[in-house]
């Protein structure tokens, strides 16, 4: 697939009362950072659930190279769970610990697998992340919004994935937890399609994808770049525009002219004579 690490082919989708939302929509991201702008409404979340499988296309096909790391909105997290079993550790963590305590079951064993530093990689994620000094039998209902959220992302780095799609990934955190975050996607080094309203986010990322009215149009180089491009095809096109206008006026003058010369004089407005007054009586008659 070459450096193409997500290919949307002729993607179709509609609502369950058939309103589209996209039709034979193409387009492949590759690898680095890429943030997808769009107005609201205009279904950035929803393209992000048809790539991640959590919504079914009704037409086309999505196509993933790799281990796909996803990061909602809304993160359907227990309450009851506690860190290690959202960050998808808990298994492997607790044979780790039942070995070093002297139980050599194979079980334990075949639950590690070749993961023998599970724990250590597991705190180094979260101390990137702002969230050293979370203990991992914690509760997620004693944890903040931004906690949560920051967890959610660690457990996807966890999985080491080729592929991460983020949805407004900074919702709920402070600014320390922010630069936190942005500091681990300014090294990440595969594929990230990022949706987001943070423009300092969106400065970190190698190009940009603008969804509109169905279609995807590129711009290299981060958001500041981008808003700077469509600004300057704005002013483009409304210099193209006031020349256009100026050439309609320029070519309705040029025919004036041209009746003008063909009748001998100027035109005459609807409804009056061009009958000359005779030399010495009143236009009264």
């Amino acid at each position: 697939m070459s450096d193409a690490f997500i290919v949307c082919s002729n993607l179709s989708f509609s609502w369950p009362d058939d309103t589209p939302v996209f039709s034979e929509l193409s387009f492949t991201v590759p690898g680095g950072r890429t943030g997808l702008v769009a107005p609201n409404g205009a279904g950035k979340s929803t393209l992000l659930r048809l790539i991640a499988g959590e919504l079914r296309p009704s037409g086309g096909s999505v196509t993933v190279d790799g281990l796909l790391g996803y990061l909602p909105q809304t993160l359907p997290l227990a309450g009851d769970l506690t860190v290690a079993q959202v960050l998808g550790v808990a298994e492997r963590i607790a044979a780790l610990h039942a070995i070093e305590g002297g139980d050599a079951s194979e079980e334990h064993f075949a639950t590690i697998g070749d993961d023998w530093d599970i724990e250590e990689r597991t705190r180094a994620e979260l101390d990137r992340l702002g969230l050293g000094g979370l203990a991992l039998d914690r509760r997620m209902h004693t944890l903040s919004g931004g906690q949560v959220v920051s967890l959610g992302l660690a457990a996807q780095l966890l999985r080491r994935p080729d592929v991460l799609l983020l949805d407004e990934p900074t919702n709920n955190l402070d600014l320390d937890a922010r630069h936190k975050l942005y500091g681990v996607l300014t090294d990440w080094p595969g594929c990230l399609l990022l949706v987001s309203h943070d423009r300092e986010l969106l400065d970190r990322m190698d190009r940009i994808a603008e969804l509109d009215r169905g279609e995807i149009r590129w711009y290299g180089g981060n958001f500041t770049a981008y808003t700077e491009a469509v600004q300057a095809a704005r002013e483009v096109a409304e210099s193209n525009l006031r020349n256009a206008e100026q050439e309609v006026k320029r070519e309705k003058r040029e025919m004036q002219q041209a009746r003008e010369r063909a009748t001998g004089g100027p035109a005459t407005p609807p409804g009056t004579s061009r009958t000359p007054a005779w030399p010495g009586s009143s236009p009264a008659g």
